[in-house]
């Protein structure tokens, strides 16, 4: 198994521990070609390309990532998945916009971010853009187990979307062994989250299967109630909520955590000797 210098470090978990916000949901009011399962866990839009605005059932918590993962996919439009915020309360629309972008922004009080396949980083001052793609090195996904954005340190694991490995994946998939999927592809994961700053406004962050991308928007309201934005738009047909893990990392969580570190690739997984339910988790969720 991982060698001593592999091992979690479990006093830097407890160290970041912080209360576990509500469970997300998505809220009652969004588009009118938008179904949300019983649950409120799934988002659906059923037909067109458009109306398919929704919005979280609560705020937003400072620090608390609203995280989605793209379900289906639809050919024959062009775009992609929207994720934003507003400090407009969809209980008090007279009607939800077609479109996120420019509609609802445009009633203000709304920051919202499209997502494409490439170029979604925004570039910062203080870290330029190039040096998250030095060649040889490792993403950071795959040697620091936490996401840090400004005070917040979130744990990585569930950000990060992975594929569905097919027979020879790992010969003919270059991004197989880095388990790196596209913006836009199925089993993506995309969330937002704000984080206050000290002059009372807050920086508005859009995540990718487990990188931060950025502050996408600056000098949002903290003092007010913000609510996540998710346009199921063009070619992202439904999403499903994920919920994360603020706290301590479950034993589960840790378990897949030495396990990965063990092996070379995901199908290598398939021959150790665990219940196949663990198996499906470490290679999956």
């Amino acid at each position: 198994m991982a060698a001593v210098s592999d091992r979690v470090d479990l006093g830097a978990a407890w160290r970041s521990a912080r209360p576990e916000p509500p469970p997300t949901r998505f809220h009652q009011v969004h588009g009118a070609n938008i179904r949300v399962d019983p649950s409120g866990t799934r988002a659906t839009r059923v037909e067109s390309f458009a109306h398919g605005v929704c919005f979280s059932r609560e705020p937003l918590a400072p620090g608390q990532v609203f995280l989605v993962e793209i379900e289906e996919k639809e050919l024959g439009w062009c775009g992609h998945l929207r994720l934003g915020l507003t400090a407009l309360d969809p209980a008090t629309l007279a009607a939800v916009p077609e479109f996120s972008l420019p509609d609802l922004v445009s009633l203000g009080h709304t920051w919202v971010f499209a997502i494409t396949r490439h170029h979604n980083r925004v570039p910062r001052e203080d870290r330029p853009e190039a040096e998250a793609l030095v060649p040889g090195r490792p993403p950071a996904l795959l040697v620091e187990p936490y996401l840090c954005i400004e005070q917040f340190r979130i744990p990585r694991d569930r950000l990060v979307g992975r594929s569905r490995p097919g027979l020879y994946s790992h010969l003919l998939d270059q991004l197989y062994e880095l388990n790196v999927l596209p913006p836009t592809a199925r089993r993506s994961r995309l969330g937002v989250l704000f984080c206050p700053r000290p002059d009372g406004t807050a920086d508005m962050h859009i995540v990718i299967n487990g990188e931060d991308m950025g502050p996408s928007a600056r000098g949002l309201p903290a003092a007010q109630p913000l609510y996540a934005v998710v346009d199921v738009f063009a070619s992202t047909k439904s999403v499903r909520l994920v919920q994360l893990e603020y706290g301590l990392p479950s034993l589960q969580t840790l378990c897949r955590l030495v396990i990965q570190k063990s092996v070379v690739h995901r199908l290598a997984i398939d021959g150790l000797h665990l219940p196949k339910g663990l198996k499906d988790f470490c290679k999956y969720e």
